[in-house]
């Protein structure tokens, strides 16, 4: 028995030295250095990922944009390199129909998930692309970044968000996307009904009536069915010029990554109250 032992240990320390696989320390520094959340905002498969590819300097510190830029910082003299910049995104919802502004064609009753209630027709909103307002997105978010206001929808806090992709994933109606902050043109609606049926289903719906496009740069927003567009890579979206005839308001400006205003000539809606089902 004591023969087979050294004849065992012998083996493993043989494959130990044959099968060692050299691991760069840094990373493990690294990875100290990092907020440690495992959210994939820096697009890699969590922390760990993200200190191996820095260090093999396949990504840069900024990447990580849920770290502070103290521990970026710390990061690039850690490595000796520069930190570089990263433009800071944030999820954007593609709706504005509240329950105060979009009819229900039927009240949903069962367990209480924006998931669930899709299953069953939809959700019961006229609108079948519209937010069901029950939170999923909330729920998911683990850095408290959205809140549900008062009129079921949820509201993204900029300073907060991380462009950790939960939100987008969880959203069963595909209204969340992550966009740099400096998009702050943006339409807030993925209806595309022809744009009498979209009005009557929810008030701040587009109604494909083009004037934003008239308005906008040359090729800047086109309308493609029933649903204005913006062509971000022509780089010349930044003006609010396309929201003010917005009759609406379903274009709007981000005058602040939490603020979004629309134009002087969307309807002023002073009502809290839900609207009545439509059938």
């Amino acid at each position: 028995m004591a023969g087979l032992g050294v004849v065992l240990a012998l083996l493993l320390a043989f494959a130990n030295k044959k099968l060692y696989v050299y691991e760069d320390p840094r990373i493990g520094e690294v990875e100290e250095l990092l907020p440690k959340s495992n959210c994939g905002a820096c697009g890699q498969a969590g922390c760990r990922d993200f200190a191996e590819k820095v260090v093999g300097g396949a990504i840069i510190p900024a990447q990580c944009t849920v770290s502070t830029p103290q521990q970026r910082q710390g990061i690039a003299d850690l490595l000796g390199v520069a930190a570089g910049t990263m433009e800071k995104k944030v999820a954007r919802l593609a709706c504005g129909g509240g329950h105060h502004v979009a009819f229900l064609r039927a009240r949903y009753a069962g367990l209480a998930t924006c998931r669930a209630a899709a299953v069953v027709s939809g959700g019961g909103k006229e609108c079948a692309w519209g937010c069901l307002g029950l939170g999923d997105c909330a729920s998911v978010c683990t850095f408290d970044a959205i809140h549900m206001d008062l009129h079921g929808l949820p509201l993204v806090d900029a300073d907060k968000c991380t462009a950790c992709n939960d939100c987008v994933e969880v959203c069963p109606k595909g209204l969340f996307s992550l966009e740099p902050v400096s998009h702050r043109l943006w339409v807030a609606c993925k209806n595309q009904a022809d744009g009498d049926t979209a009005e009557a289903a929810c008030e701040v719906a587009c109604t494909a009536c083009g004037k934003c496009v008239m308005d906008a740069p040359p090729a800047l927003i086109k309308l493609d069915g029933n649903l204005v567009v913006i062509n971000y890579a022509l780089n010349v979206w930044a003006t609010r010029q396309p929201i003010e005839r917005c009759p609406t308001g379903a274009i709007v400006w981000f005058d602040k990554p939490n603020t979004a205003v629309k134009g002087a000539a969307a309807r002023k809606i002073l009502r809290n109250d839900p609207l009545p089902l439509t059938h």
